[in-house]
């Protein structure tokens, strides 16, 4: 009995530049799939994802918020 869950979504765009920041900064952008400004990416709403988008909250923003299906 596989149901279908509906996954809540996060689009994030990236903002600011990596350059000058710090190597962790710049894994934490790779690991959203971002490398270049204005470049956007659907990620699965989870903690781990909301705590990598503070810590990046000076070069990301989040530009909708919607369920997926």
């Amino acid at each position: 009995m596989a149901e279908a869950v509906a996954r809540k979504t996060l689009t994030v765009r990236q903002t600011g530049s990596p350059i000058r920041r710090a190597e962790d900064q710049l894994q934490t952008l790779k690991g959203l799939g971002l490398n270049r400004i204005r470049r956007e990416c659907v990620l699965e709403d989870t903690l781990a994802v909301r705590g990598m988008i503070r810590k990046l909250r000076h070069m990301v923003e989040v530009v909708s918020d919607k369920n997926g299906e």
